[in-house]
Formats: structure tokens, sequence, C-alpha cells
């Protein structure tokens, strides 16, 4: 039998895992309506809290959908849509998958047609994954009490230690906005992007601010998201 990246087989395994993971998602929702009436919780309350995180997940499931179609064109659709459906990150899996390619002599620009070559790439980024599960399972405790520690003797160190660990994971997203800077002007698309980005939140805060729009406070983030991808069409377009 011939290799397929996209062979009925693969959809099937995909989907076993996919729904099992949707499964869990509408258990715990039940778990957490029903929680929230013994709270005394109002309905009002909990729709609106459903219709903001339901919002707030659009933007980064635009994202997730642009990943799968990207990988899909180099490892067919069933493995990409299990990967950035259940535990995947767009700015984890494309470079993961391009390290393997390279390492087995191809590129992310070919179908894969040989399974060792699918097998390997499959495996280098579902095991590398793997090792952000295991940090939080074995060192989350250690790093919560050293941290609860430092704030209960004084404050002002415990928020910079804070400020400092999401400094440091946001510096670890930026650098890749300039990986591509000596590339010349499209070098830069993803850099314009951002800043669009930036440029849209502080209109967000300012209208929240000015008009009082407090209701813009739970949509902003979707909102600035939405509008930066949908602005860098044009902008790629301007820039290549």
């Amino acid at each position: 039998m011939a290799f397929s990246v996209n062979h009925p087989f693969l959809y099937a395994l995909s989907a076993v895992v996919v729904l099992f993971v949707a499964a869990q998602s509408v258990f715990f929702l039940v778990k957490a309506a029903r929680q929230a009436r013994r709270l005394g919780i109002s309905a009002a309350t909990v729709r609106k809290t459903a219709l903001s995180s339901a919002l707030f997940s659009v933007a980064p499931a635009v994202s997730i959908l642009v990943g799968v179609i990207t990988l899909s064109q180099f490892l067919g659709l069933p493995f990409p849509w299990l990967r950035l459906s259940v535990l995947g990150a767009v700015t984890y899996e494309l470079p993961a998958a391009s390290i393997a390619a390279s390492a087995m002599e191809t590129t992310v620009t070919r179908t894969v047609t040989d399974p060792e070559t699918f097998t390997a790439i499959a495996w280098v980024m579902t095991v590398g994954i793997l090792s952000g599960l295991l940090l939080v399972i074995l060192a989350l405790r250690p790093i919560q009490s050293g941290m609860l520690a430092i704030s209960g003797r004084d404050r002002r160190w415990g928020d910079i230690l804070s400020d400092s660990l999401f400094l440091g994971m946001i510096s670890a997203f930026v650098g890749l906005l300039f990986a591509d800077v000596r590339k010349g002007l499209p070098g830069f698309i993803p850099i314009a992007v951002a800043l669009v980005s930036a440029l849209l939140m502080a209109l967000c805060g300012l209208a929240i601010k000015k008009f009082r729009w407090g209701w813009l406070e739970q949509y902003a983030m979707p909102l600035c998201m939405l509008g930066a991808m949908a602005l860098s069409i044009p902008l790629t377009a301007l820039m290549r």
C-alpha cells in the first residue's frame, strides 16, 4: 500500500483524539455551569463569561487555521489538524517541522512521500512539545513556592521577578519578529503587523478611557489580533 500523508487511517486516528478533547471541553463546560448555579451565580453572568471566552478564542483559532493550512501542504491535513487542535502552537510546530525536515534532507515546500521521513518529523514535533508538559509537572510547584516566598519577604522583588519572567517569555516571541530582517523588505512584514496590532490596542485603550466603553475591555485582544491579521494581507502585498 502506497504511503500518503492524507490517508484515511490518519484521518481516523486524528479524529478520535480531537473528538476526545472536544468531549472533555463539553464535559467541563457542563460541570462549570452546574457549579455556577450551585454558587448562586446568575445565568446572565455565566452567558456573558462564556460569550467573552468564545470571542477571545476566535483570533487564536484563525492563526491556528493558517498554521494548519501551511503545514498541510507539507505534512498533509490530518497530522497538522491533530497537532494544532490539541497541543501545539504555530510558533513551535513550523520551526520544529522545518528543522526535522532539514535533518531528513527535505524541505517544507515539498509534500512528504516517504513514511520514514514523515515518522521522524512527527516524532520531533510530538516529543519536543512534551518538554513543556513535563516542566509544568516537575517545576511549577517549586517555582510558585519560590515566588511566594520572595513576595512574602519583599513584595517589590516579587513583582520584579514576575515581570522578568513575563518579559522573558515575550522576548522569545519578539525574537521571531526580527528573524528575517536580513532578507530585505519582506522580512519586516512581521514587525509591521506587530506594530499595527499594538496601535489597534492603543486605540482600544483610548476608547475605553475616553468614552468609558468598559465592554471593550473583554474584546480588545481578539479584535486587535483579527485586525492585525486582516491588515497583514495588504501589508504583505505592498512589501513584496
